[in-house]
């Protein structure tokens, strides 16, 4: 007697949508950012400055814009009240909940003190930047340093608590080997900072801003995270190579035979190498590493500033590609069968659309911050004096200069 057995396998629609990738790569960008702007903000250093400055503006953009991502992720965004309603101390996303709000709050706090001084010098600008300016400042008294310092530590000790959680509530997904494991975590915060120290070069760069000193400080930050997550990379490959159990040894298994997931593999890995070799080469310039030399050769600074801004385009696209193939990618292995799914990119809310509409909100807050806020003048608190016409003649001419390739020193 012959008999036929027929498996059946039901159709899965994918849980998380691109808006979840742009989401983890705000969030990631806004932590990093906040701690790239610490030392000069919470901890004083002055040398940090100029990158603060930069990094802030990073931080509060990618902060505005993080919390709508994730609500258009939710598919039925006016249901996050369930989040509040149904309250569960067992649930990542639920702690997030909590936790996010609290972050969103202490950035924008953090902002708002170390920008109030250059605000309060502001308010006798004519037309709307001076009223808004005379709005925002909230009188002319002077901005404590501690309080400013206590926010900063209070925001730095929120986004960590984002970055668990956010690391968090992927691995603890069982039902993907590809996630559930400690090595994500850790992987998407060094990411993250690459990230961020990517973004600051690029500010630096269209700003004009166009800093030496964050130039160099920012290609350390990269030196330091490149080499984390190449640790973190290669640990990760090692424990799924040499165990024949567990969640790692899992997710090598399920996507062995796949060829899009050994190129994506090849390429990030390529990549990493890349912008590491290229970082360890640029810091090696004479221009960098005696920055404070009057005698240094201005004729290299133009190839500097464009070389440092490839690199943050660079370093942008790592955070953001190592998001979409974890959120995305993973996604495509078939959890109940053999082989692996097809995911095309709508055009829609859900797919294209959301994730240009999402990057083009955030430049929207940057291009506002920009138009409004004097964020060139943050710094930790105390009053800044009225800027003088000499002063801000002096002050274009060096913008200027910095734009046409000249030293700066800042």
């Amino acid at each position: 007697m012959n008999s036929t057995i027929e498996l059946l396998a039901p159709r899965y629609d994918i849980a998380w949508y691109p808006w979840a990738v742009q989401y983890f790569f705000m969030i990631a960008v806004s932590y990093a950012s906040l701690w790239l702007a610490a030392p000069a903000l919470v901890f004083g250093k002055k040398a940090w400055l100029p990158t603060a400055r930069l990094a802030l503006i990073a931080c509060v953009s990618t902060t505005l814009v993080a919390p709508v991502a994730l609500l258009a992720d939710l598919h039925q965004p006016l249901r996050f009240w369930h989040f509040y309603a149904y309250a569960n101390s067992h649930s990542w996303m639920s702690i997030g909940s909590v936790v996010l709000p609290l972050y969103l709050v202490s950035v924008l706090g953090l902002a708002w003190l170390a920008w109030r001084p250059a605000l309060q010098a502001q308010r006798s600008a004519p037309g709307l930047s001076g009223m808004l300016a005379t709005w925002l400042s909230l009188g002319s008294g002077i901005t404590p340093r501690a309080l400013v310092a206590v926010v900063g530590l209070a925001a730095l000790g929120l986004s960590s608590g984002i970055m668990l959680y956010t690391g968090a509530e992927l691995a603890i997904v069982k039902a993907r080997p590809l996630w559930n494991t400690v090595w994500l975590p850790p992987m998407l915060a060094t990411t993250g900072f690459i990230a961020a120290s990517g973004l600051v070069l690029v500010l630096n760069r269209v700003s004009g801003l166009c800093s030496q000193t964050a130039i160099r400080q920012m290609l350390y930050v990269l030196l330091v995270t490149c080499a984390l997550a190449g640790l973190v990379a290669i640990s990760w490959f090692l424990d799924g190579v040499n165990a024949h159990v567990g969640s790692v040894a899992a997710a090598l298994e399920s996507v062995r035979h796949s060829d899009s997931w050994r190129n994506t593999a090849l390429w990030g890995g390529i990549t990493g190498l890349a912008l590491f070799a290229a970082v360890l080469l640029l810091l090696t310039r004479p221009t960098l590493r005696q920055p404070g030399v009057r005698g240094a050769p201005t004729s290299s600074q133009p190839a500097l500033f464009a070389w440092a801004w490839l690199l943050g385009l660079v370093a942008i696209h790592m955070g953001w590609m190592f998001r979409w193939v974890v959120l995305m990618d993973v996604q495509h292995v078939a959890r109940n069968s053999a082989g692996f799914h097809h995911y095309g990119i709508p055009a829609g809310s859900s797919g294209i659309l959301g994730i240009v509409g999402t990057f083009g909100l955030w430049l929207a807050a940057i291009l506002l911050i920009e138009l409004f806020i004097p964020w060139r003048q943050a710094q930790q608190g105390g009053l800044i004096a009225t800027p003088t016409h000499a002063t801000q003649d002096a002050s274009s001419t060096h913008s200027l200069t910095a734009k046409k390739g000249a030293s700066s020193h800042v």
